[in-house]
């Protein structure tokens, strides 16, 4: 059952572009988790500092069919337990001891990760054909250091504007 904690499963950094692969712990900056590369007229910068997915949404997708993994379509903390549902633009996030996200923005889906599905099907991770499948971007509000393990949770939620 999804709640307002679970754990990060996995850290993930890549030298650029995906997959990207488990590391143990890592520093997260205002620009990301330190050893990660990204081209940053499409991914990175402070406003998508971080990209974070549910495993739980990687073990509906594989039981679709697809071919995806953790890290796999680009994120860089794979969570378990979440309520998803609230991982929304303006949610903060309290990773570890230390680290505070703030959801900036849902992803949008890169021709890059079309291999890991069926037919090539990226959309099934568009928030605007699927909501509440999407990877979400964060800025690092607190940074500091995670592992893979820690408690991830949701300190605040999203407010809705007037």
């Amino acid at each position: 059952m999804a709640a307002a904690t679970g754990s990060i499963v996995q850290l993930s950094v890549s030298p650029g572009g995906v997959p990207k692969h488990a590391i143990a712990e890592a520093r997260v900056t205002p620009l990301g988790l330190e050893g990660d590369a990204h081209r940053y007229k499409y991914h990175g910068g402070f406003e998508r500092a971080v990209c974070l997915f549910s495993m739980e949404a990687l073990r509906s997708l594989v039981a679709e069919g697809h071919t995806v993994t953790p890290g796999a379509l680009g994120e860089n903390v794979t969570t378990e337990g979440l309520e998803w549902a609230a991982v929304t633009p303006g949610a903060h996030l309290r990773l570890g001891a230390e680290v505070v996200l703030e959801v900036t923005r849902y992803t949008t889906p890169c021709a890059k990760i079309a291999p890991l599905f069926k037919a090539g099907d990226v959309s099934r991770v568009s928030q605007k054909q699927y909501p509440g499948w999407s990877r979400v971007y964060a800025r690092v509000l607190v940074e500091g250091r995670v592992r893979a393990g820690d408690p991830i949770r949701v300190v605040s939620l999203a407010t809705a504007s007037p």
